[in-house]
């Protein structure tokens, strides 16, 4: 895959003659409304279809070589060139093949019931675990059932593997009080623990993550605790344990989602972690990138120096956020598709720009009230800054938060960079 940023006067069928290839498959792959409207900045993935490619004007080898996401040194090994400068317009050269390192993904769906089957079904093959989203935890150890049956029967038909997730929070309420209860209640904490294992074994589930936030700063140590007898009774039984972390750039951190999440204990203790690398564009926040690169590579800095880095899966979010300016206090974005996102900039003929330090894409627009927006999103440029920021820390995988938002180039770079892991 190349990625094709459009410029003033691009068109699809000059962009598709250029790189050899058809606009149906442009227009496939980038989930594009209309073939015939392009906007400024707008990022394309272009499938070049085969390993060959011919040589145009202003072309150099180092181009080429960047285009195609290889090392120049290879391209000139493949199609033995001693000199890089004496390369001609029309000549034929051997794409090399780009090495896939092999990953585990996991998808959260808060999508049930019989709505989770095509949400599952579309990017099933490209997951090893589907995680339906959750069972809130009680004050007294029981779980308050959600209707997982269907998303489950269709990981399994993909060849994915269910992983239940319990929390202690909703919408309206952090749950440290929940926790709180839970925590330092033994017998409550046996009575959760029976209750998932019933769970797993009625549902087929094979393995939980834990995902407790907001935890008070006083129950730290009680919460791993938790971590502990929960792996400890679960891999009797033959099941996997994980947990989600809250994105801590230091083992000091303050605040109450962060203090009582141990990242050295969790990284000792469970099978594998996901870092929640995403929501510093809140909706009730300042807008801002949703997941910016640079916080991303912070967080990691911090965690591969207590967590091993084949533990980790790093969080992706696959949703865009529209903000109406000026912003605020207490009001919030919308969270839409990125698609949805796009389809908003081309009503209003947005020109797509690009943070480069945040690796994101952003545009403005004004509403037919007169109101100014702006809406901070992911394309094939982000999701490829992601997906190399995974290759560079060498982790285990890719997290993704939360399946049901329409994002066809993240899907089609996923398989594009790696080989899927299958349990």
């Amino acid at each position: 895959m190349i990625i094709h940023v459009v410029r003033q006067g691009d068109v699809l069928w000059r962009i598709a003659d250029y790189y050899k290839t058809d606009i149906d498959s442009i227009v496939e792959v980038n989930a594009l409304p209309d073939p015939d409207r392009l906007l400024v900045g707008q990022a394309l993935l272009i499938p070049t279809g085969d390993n060959i490619y011919t040589v145009r004007q202003g072309d150099t080898a180092w181009k080429i070589a960047q285009n195609h996401g290889v090392a120049v040194q290879d391209l000139l090994w493949e199609n033995r060139i001693l000199n890089p400068n004496n390369l001609y317009v029309g000549q034929k050269l051997i794409i090399p093949e780009k090495p896939k390192p092999e990953i585990e993904v996991n998808g959260f769906t808060y999508i049930l019931g019989q709505d989770a089957v095509p949400v599952v079904n579309q990017v099933g093959d490209l997951l090893t675990y589907l995680t339906p989203y959750a069972y809130l935890i009680q004050g007294n150890g029981n779980l308050v059932p959600i209707d997982d049956e269907a998303a489950i029967g269709e990981a399994i038909a993909h060849g994915a593997v269910p992983m239940m997730s319990i929390v202690n929070f909703t919408v309206n309420s952090a749950g440290e009080n929940v926790a709180n209860m839970v925590l330092n209640n033994p017998e409550t904490v046996n009575i959760l623990q029976n209750n998932i294992l019933d769970i797993m074994r009625d549902k087929g589930y094979q393995g939980l993550n834990i995902d407790f936030e907001y935890v008070l700063p006083e129950d730290r140590e009680a919460f791993n605790r938790f971590i502990e007898s929960t792996v400890d009774r679960l891999h009797s039984e033959g099941y996997f344990v994980s947990t989600s972390l809250a994105p801590k750039v230091s083992a000091e951190q303050r605040g109450l989602l962060y203090e009582a999440h141990d990242y050295e204990a969790s990284g000792r203790l469970a099978d594998f972690v996901v870092l929640m690398t995403y929501e510093w564009g809140w909706r009730g926040g300042q807008p801002r990138a949703i997941s910016p690169i640079n916080e991303i590579e912070r967080v990691l800095d911090y965690a591969v120096t207590v967590i091993p880095r084949d533990k980790i899966l790093m969080g992706f979010q696959i949703y865009a956020r529209d903000w109406t300016l000026p912003f605020v206090p207490g009001q919030e974005a919308e969270t839409i598709s990125v698609e949805d996102a796009m389809d908003r900039a081309y009503a209003h003929n947005a020109q797509i720009q690009y943070d480069y330090v945040a690796q994101s894409p952003f545009f403005r627009y004004s509403d037919e009230e007169g109101n100014a927006h702006i809406v901070w999103f992911e394309d094939a440029r982000s999701a490829q800054a992601k997906f190399d920021t995974v290759k560079e820390y060498g982790l285990r995988g890719i997290s993704y938060w939360g399946l049901g938002y329409p994002f066809t180039q993240n899907w089609v770079l996923l398989a594009d960079n790696f080989d899927i892991r299958k349990l």
